[in-house]
């Protein structure tokens, strides 16, 4: 017994030894990469008095599981009745759970390659056009069996069925890719995870991105869902019985919520999520990122217009753009006209550069018109954000929108700069908030516990608490959303003006385009808001949408 317990000793005194090497290790490394060491990992906390609240923890204070800010509605409280994996999740701890190895495993290293392939539609846009649609189908022998059994567990685990199990209509699942494009291992494993829940996985591929043909010398804006939209309508329109959700992955953000802000109540989707979301496009490409983050996504967007490079000659100083440093200086000088111009100033006149061109962005004239204020480029930085701040009209959104973010997230802004006014005071926006994660990472510990010869993690299939907590949360909201209309009454109650502003959403729907406002929320607008949330706080706020489309 004593030979044992000694062995036993040793042994944890070596791996603590090789862990404490590790980490001086990794240390230096981080030091030679200039890559930030808990830059965001100091306790935070929310002002006091201010009008939301941590629905999880009833505080604001930093703790081992999420925060989950939101304003206190029916919707919250069921989700937190039934959304299990919002309060317990066991994120891993270094080295598993470092910010930076979470982050460059996510971009990086290949998961599930070999089980899962796409079959590609192209949709053909108004303006000329492509976008790339990937179905994903599911390869490996014997995967229906173990989708079957993992439907029976879910359901006997839950005491329900997930959304889409053992009926005629499966949900459809649409994933929104980073801006720059590409199936990254993150997305991946979430297409296998949601495929065995029952869903059917469609992956949006901007023009110009994942393989996807340029056939206009445009490339998407950061916040333009005009893409989108026509896209969601022709998922729609192949499987019209089934409920549609949405997921981004980091700055694919951009155009999911601009989507659901200019779509308003009018959006196909039932509900929508996004992981890591830049929610500040602004301050994202102003904000220095870290050497190696800034490398990859320069290299990824130049990529892109390097395969095209000619296809942009006569109405973009191309040499320029991959000159660019910066990915905001990228962005400024692919899509403002301030940038261009002083651009081709300073260029000799027999450069090859068109001088002007009665078309914008080398479309056919009779095309413009249909994009609007954006056939022509902005003209300056601030206006640019004007018409691409994925939060613009965040007080037009109309289904229900969670936002998964880490304090360790070495590609966002720090935490402090989340906008806490909008989830606090929005019925429809929930933020879940972990103090370890990592971009689009979120790994979780492994588990010891077996059933059948086969670790929980290994039946389920994926040790991503995002992807697990994402999943959970549609088939919830799908739940909630179910019950109201059953009931045939209104189970919220919190905010009258976001019911005004759908009804206003309504009957805009007709009304030509109007340019957008420069920002999400106004100072007035809040102060009205938090005034009426106090005197409506069981008022007769309603769930339910109008889709009159």
């Amino acid at each position: 017994m004593r030979h044992q317990d000694i062995s036993l000793s040793v042994r944890r005194w070596i791996r603590l030894a090789v862990e404490a090497a590790g980490w001086r290790l990794w240390l230096v490394i981080c030091l030679i990469l200039k890559l930030p060491l808990d830059r965001n990992t100091k306790t935070w906390t929310k002002e006091d008095g201010s009008p939301g609240t941590d629905v999880l923890s009833g505080s604001g204070q930093a703790s081992e599981g999420p925060m989950l800010i939101c304003k206190t509605t029916a919707l919250a409280r069921y989700m937190l009745q039934h959304c299990g994996s919002l309060a317990r999740p066991r994120l891993a701890y270094w080295p598993r759970g470092d910010p930076h190895l979470q982050t460059l495993s996510s971009m990086l290293c290949e998961q599930h390659g070999d089980t899962l392939q796409f079959t590609r539609d192209h949709l053909l846009l108004r303006d000329g056009g492509v976008v790339a649609v990937d179905w994903a189908v599911e390869t490996r022998p014997g995967e229906a069996a173990g989708r079957k059994r993992w439907e029976g567990r879910k359901e006997h685990q839950s005491g329900g069925k997930a959304l889409g199990c053992f009926t005629t209509t499966p949900p459809v699942l649409l994933i929104i890719p980073q801006s720059w494009g590409g199936m990254t291992a993150h997305l991946r494993v979430l297409c296998h995870q949601a495929m065995r829940q029952g869903f059917y996985v469609v992956v949006f591929h901007a023009r110009g991105t994942g393989g996807c043909p340029l056939t206009t010398a445009r490339l998407t804006e950061f916040g333009d869902p005009a893409d989108l939209e026509q896209t969601v309508a022709y998922v729609h329109s192949r499987h019209p019985s089934s409920a549609l959700v949405a997921v981004s992955e980091g700055s694919g953000s951009g155009i999911l919520l601009s989507y659901l802000g200019e779509s308003g109540s009018s959006s196909y989707l039932t509900a929508a999520a996004a992981i890591s979301p830049v929610l500040l496009g602004q301050l994202w490409f102003e904000t220095a990122l870290p050497p190696i983050y800034r490398c990859w996504g320069l290299f990824q967007r130049k990529m892109q217009l390097s395969r095209y490079a000619s296809s942009f000659r006569g109405v973009l100083d191309v040499n320029q753009v991959l000159k660019c440093s910066t990915l905001r200086d990228f962005e400024e000088t692919l899509f403002c006209s301030s940038a261009q111009l002083h651009h081709r100033a300073s260029r000799p006149l027999n450069s090859g550069l068109s001088s002007g061109s009665h078309s914008p962005h080398g479309l056919a004239p009779s095309v413009p018109w249909a994009l609007g204020e954006r056939a022509y480029p902005a003209q300056d930085w601030d206006s640019y954000w004007e018409r691409n701040e994925p939060l613009r009209d965040a007080d037009e959104v109309a289904v229900p929108v969670l936002c998964i973010c880490s304090r360790d997230d070495p590609l966002l802004p720090p935490a402090s700069t989340l906008p806490l006014p909008l989830f606090q005071s929005n019925p429809y926006f929930l933020l879940a908030l972990t103090n370890r994660g990592g971009h689009c990472g979120f790994t979780l510990e492994h588990r010891q516990g077996r059933e059948g010869g086969r670790t929980e993690k290994e039946e389920v299939g994926d040790d991503n608490w995002s992807h697990i907590a994402v999943l959970e949360y549609f088939r919830v909201v799908a739940d909630f959303l179910k019950g109201e209309e059953s009931d045939g009454t209104s189970l919220g109650g919190t905010l009258r003006e976001h019911s005004q502003a759908v009804q206003r959403s309504r009957s805009s729907i007709m009304a030509p385009p109007r340019r957008r406002r420069a920002t999400m929320m106004r100072r007035q607008r809040l102060e009205a808001s938090e005034q009426s949330s106090e005197d409506t706080e069981e008022g007769n706020f309603t769930w339910k949408r109008s889709y009159t489309r």
